[in-house]
């Protein structure tokens, strides 16, 4: 299985993510930079199996990038087995 990682000591912002996703996640020219861009390319365009993870994430951006998480978390519930995420905070 792939494995696909986001730092978040280097992800500030939704472009932050964006700006990295197209080139992990290795998205068509035309995406959209929003989240029913990525639902449709996570559920229908991307190459699995494959798990994605967010590491060194703090407890405000956990709640800054609570939509992102839940779509995420929903991609694993919808693809099964073929897709695995989770999200890791931090340690101060």
């Amino acid at each position: 299985m792939k494995e696909i990682v986001f730092d978040f000591e280097r992800i500030g912002t939704m472009d932050d993510f964006y700006t990295i996703a197209i080139r992990l996640l290795n998205t068509p020219e035309y995406f959209g930079k929003n989240l029913d861009a990525l639902w449709d390319w996570i559920t229908g365009g991307m190459e699995t199996p494959v798990s994605i993870q967010f590491i060194n994430m703090t407890l405000g951006q956990l709640e800054t990038f609570d939509n992102l998480t839940q779509l995420f978390e929903e991609a694993s519930e919808e693809l099964g087995e073929n897709f695995s995420f989770g999200y890791y905070i931090r340690k101060a």
